[in-house]
């Protein structure tokens, strides 16, 4: 049988939304057993493709000049998505992430379309959190690596966006499997698609 799971990783910073996506994207329950390693589409909407700078604006962040743009990008990819049905997407953040953001920047957007058009292809999202008190250990982890450190300067834009995504996620028309960063694995991830049918069309 061909293993087609379309999966969303949705969450704020520090909550291993990256490296679960790089586990996914090559877990034998969601891909198969492969004799070799080839690649597998992973996209994300925080890649920064709206302008020409590090960590510039994108799908999440886009201004307000940029809107048509970004509906644009997003009905762009949902009609690839559509056109190769059968076959395994992985997205490290998309509309809720993007849903978020803007919020905060006073400014509302319907993703309902999106997510009517993304649940006949079985799309799922997997909300990356973890317990408040334990944000700050995984910050003075993260700074031992990130080439942008003074994004992490306060932890309370994380607190407070996690808290939104999980408020968005409750009224989201796909299934949503809620991933504690701090007790969950990739594993759970395949278990929790596989018993709702989702690793297949």
């Amino acid at each position: 049988m061909k293993l087609t799971p379309k999966v969303i990783l949705e969450g704020t910073r520090l909550t291993g939304k990256t490296d679960l996506a790089f586990a996914l994207n090559e877990h034998p329950r969601l891909v198969g057993h492969r004799r070799y390693r080839y690649h597998s589409p992973l996209i994300s909407a925080e890649w920064s493709g709206f302008s020409n700078e590090p960590w510039g604006r994108g799908l999440i962040d886009f201004s307000p000049e940029e809107t048509e743009l970004a509906m644009e990008t997003y009905e762009t990819w949902v009609r690839m998505f559509e056109l190769q049905r059968y076959y395994s997407w992985i997205v490290d953040r998309f509309h809720l992430s993007t849903l978020a953001h803007q919020a905060r920047q006073g400014r509302e957007f319907d993703f309902d379309w999106l997510e009517e058009r993304l649940k006949p292809l079985n799309f799922a999202i997997v909300l990356c959190t973890r317990p408040e008190d334990t944000f700050e250990e995984a910050r003075e982890e993260r700074l031992k690596i990130s080439a942008n450190p003074k994004q992490y300067v306060s932890l309370e834009p994380f607190i407070e966006e996690q808290q939104q995504l999980r408020a968005l996620a409750a009224k989201s028309v796909l299934p949503v499997f809620e991933f504690d960063v701090t007790r969950h694995g990739p594993d759970d991830v395949a278990a929790w698609l596989d018993e709702r049918g989702l690793l297949t069309l």
